[in-house]
């Protein structure tokens, strides 16, 4: 195993005038044995650092280490490290136990070692009854799991996840998202996870990236990021539904932008008229969907709590110390 660290890591396309940078500046020191995610929207630039660190990409500027080794100039087979990507890339000829071997095979490693290896990453993931099999007479789910199966063998310093659970529906990436849970608390093995979804991101981290844009916005715990987000973009990507966020109107500062999550108001307490447009039902709770003004504002209760009545102007009021303040400016979160 290994710690990871990210020193000012740039990466540019092209070259001179035409050169456009995609990568600005991201520092982090990920330690030992951390399970990290990377998270954002479309085009963030995640998977771009994500590949930097296989040494898939090269990067511009910066350093990155594995362990006590700059791996710049570094061959990705040479940094130790094993990838999970959103496709499961096995061989379609080969059965399970073959594709989980073949990179020890073709590493010369002894048959006897070999079978171990497999017969315990097979073990851990539950796949001892399919190693006969071929990928395409199992599931979506497991063949992802033949494919960390595959990676588990190697014993790399670190795992890279790119967006892995993808192709999977809904049920499956809720399973699949519990077993690549306990697999990193049996083998304790550095992890770098890419994503999109928030749910996969809060519930998989011990620790998050949120990228926009090329640019690292916060690196914290998902507590961290959830309660105290660094700037406007991070509170409206992190938290579903987001937060809403008030330029204007209630309780409005000047040159400041008012934040508060949908559970941190409370209806029928003295405070601002909402006009409700919609309610939604979401089995144990509702959201309430109206405006403040001209301002949105979405409000989350709880399912047994008597729901608002569409086209009617009820009251609503934030509590004062879950009330979060940014720059409207910058997007920055403001201290006080």
């Amino acid at each position: 195993m290994a710690s990871i660290s990210l020193r000012k890591v740039t990466k540019r396309y092209g070259k001179d005038a035409r050169a456009v940078q995609v990568i600005h500046g991201v520092s982090a020191e990920i330690q030992d044995g951390e399970f990290i995610v990377i998270v954002g929207p479309s085009g963030c630039g995640k998977s771009t650092l994500l590949r930097m660190v296989a040494g898939l990409e090269e990067i511009s500027g910066g350093e990155i280490a594995i362990g006590d080794k700059v791996v710049n100039d570094v061959e990705p087979a040479q940094r130790d490290i094993a990838m999970v990507f959103q496709n499961y890339a096995l061989y379609p000829h080969m059965s399970v136990f073959e594709n989980m071997a073949y990179g020890l095979r073709i590493k010369n490693v002894p048959t006897d070692q070999i079978r171990a290896s497999v017969d315990k990453a097979a073990k851990i993931l539950e796949l001892g009854h399919l190693l006969e099999r071929k990928p395409r007479e199992l599931s979506g789910g497991q063949r992802q799991r033949v494919a960390m199966g595959r990676a588990i063998v190697r014993q790399p310093k670190v795992f890279l996840f790119d967006e892995p659970l993808s192709n999977l529906d809904a049920k499956l990436r809720a399973q699949t998202r519990l077993e690549i849970q306990k697999l990193h608390q049996e083998l304790g093995i550095t992890s770098l996870f890419v994503t999109h979804d928030q749910v996969e991101a809060m519930t998989l981290a011990q620790r998050m990236i949120v990228m926009n844009g090329g640019m690292m916005e916060q690196f914290g715990t998902p507590e961290e990021v959830y309660h105290q987000p660094a700037s406007t973009f991070v509170a409206s990507f992190i938290g579903s539904p987001p937060m809403n966020l008030l330029k204007n109107g209630p309780g409005a500062r000047k040159g400041a932008t008012m934040g508060i999550r949908p559970e941190h108001l409370d209806i029928g307490a003295t405070g601002w008229d909402m006009q409700v447009d919609n309610v939604e039902l979401l089995g144990a709770e509702r959201l309430v969907y109206g405006r403040v003004g001209s301002e949105p504002l979405i409000v989350r209760i709880e399912e047994s709590a008597p729901s608002p009545v569409r086209g009617t102007t009820i009251q609503v009021a934030p509590r004062e110390d879950r009330v979060h303040w940014f720059d409207t400016t910058s997007g920055k979160r403001l201290n006080a």
